[in-house]
């Protein structure tokens, strides 16, 4: 899938973008397991799905189904050469013995197949990460399904274990964080959907200033508009301090906090406050749950820009990826708060029915004509 975080260059016809250093790992890793069979025995840990070119994955799968022959056969006869070939034609039937034979010419030291094969294994553990973190940014941004928040904290779980398991394959090293820079961070979705249901939270908060108290989950920063979450603030320091709450007194606050500019003058905040629709809890947590999702894309595209940069060392790309889902902890944790309990993965495939939602207002569409 293309990559809008590292573009590939526009080629020419006659262009052709150069081989990857891996590219040239994978050949020598072969050439000395053509060379020397035995060195099979140590490198258990590769796979064939580690190996970036198809050609070498099915040559390797080949390898590990047959027997390797004896060394004074080996010596004598090209048993082994051939047998690979015909063994990996049927799933790369462009294979020929001449490219066996510039495999073999690729390896400068058989004896070093095991660093070889660190070498892919690496690598291919950059682009699985990669691709997992591509995995949660597109979840992040689908929420056509029931529980967008649910699908988007199962796939960090994933994207989680994953990076543990590259801790437990490679050894750490000094100077462990990526040097990579992050990208931007995304803003949040500020769509129109997302500013009427802040507008909705904060008229039903000060209709039902009471619900505030429980809702120390929600914090300003999870609002799309700045001065949306300033508001919130406003509201939650008046509650705070048992001040009598209604639009006038709102209004004071907002004064004070230098907060009445020509973004919003004291007309319209009274006419924002004065038109609430359901509840306080329902709209906080719409708000939170597109703060959970901006907050995820975020990370994924932290992730992706470490793993996309092949100066990164296993260990670094584990370091760099524990960190930035680190920055989903905090929200996840605010999130989980207000929800109920959700049912293991395992369960939820076997169809077990969900827990009914709490009531809510009516359907957005709806509210907006309410509010007109």
């Amino acid at each position: 899938m293309p990559d809008p975080l590292h573009p590939q260059p526009d080629l020419g016809l006659d262009e052709t973008a150069p081989p990857q250093p891996v590219h040239y790992a994978e050949q020598a890793l072969l050439g000395a397991l053509l060379l020397d069979p035995q060195q099979l025995k140590t490198i258990d840990a590769l796979e064939p799905s580690h190996f970036s070119d198809h050609s070498h994955a099915a040559l390797f799968t080949a390898m590990r189904s047959l027997l390797p022959p004896a060394a004074e056969a080996h010596a004598r006869k090209p048993i082994w050469l051939n047998g690979v070939l015909h063994a990996a034609r049927p799933e790369a039937p462009g294979l020929s013995a001449a490219y066996l034979h510039s495999l073999v010419h690729a390896c400068p030291w058989a004896g070093h197949a095991a660093a070889y094969a660190r070498i892919v294994r690496a690598d291919h553990a950059r682009r699985a990460l990669r691709m997992h973190a591509q995995r949660l940014g597109q979840s992040a941004t689908d929420t056509t399904g029931p529980d967008p928040a649910g699908v988007v904290l199962d796939q960090a779980d994933v994207l989680a274990r994953f990076v543990d398991e590259l801790a437990g394959q490679f050894a750490p090293h000094p100077g462990s964080l990526p040097r990579t820079p992050p990208p931007t961070a995304p803003p949040h979705h500020a769509d129109e959907e997302a500013l009427e249901e802040e507008r909705l939270l904060l008229a039903s908060a000060t209709a039902r200033p009471d619900g505030l108290k429980s809702m120390r989950w929600l914090q300003a920063e999870d609002f799309a508009l700045p001065l949306h979450g300033a508001l919130f603030q406003c509201l939650s320091a008046q509650v705070h301090r048992g001040d009598p709450v209604d639009a006038v007194t709102v209004l004071w606050e907002a004064q004070h906090r230098g907060l009445l500019t020509t973004d919003i003058t004291p007309p319209e905040l009274i006419a924002l406050l004065s038109t609430p629709v359901g509840s306080p809890e329902h709209w906080g947590e719409r708000v939170l749950q597109r703060a959970l999702l901006t907050r995820a894309y975020a990370v994924a595209l932290r992730i992706q820009a470490f793993a996309g940069d092949p100066a990164n060392t296993p260990h670094q790309l584990v370091t760099g990826s524990r960190r930035a889902l680190a920055d989903l902890t905090a929200i996840r944790a605010r999130w989980q708060r207000t929800t109920p309990p959700r049912p293991s993965p395992a369960l939820r495939r076997a169809s077990i029915p969900p827990t009914a939602a709490r009531a809510g207002p009516p359907a957005a569409a709806s509210m907006h004509r309410t509010t007109r």
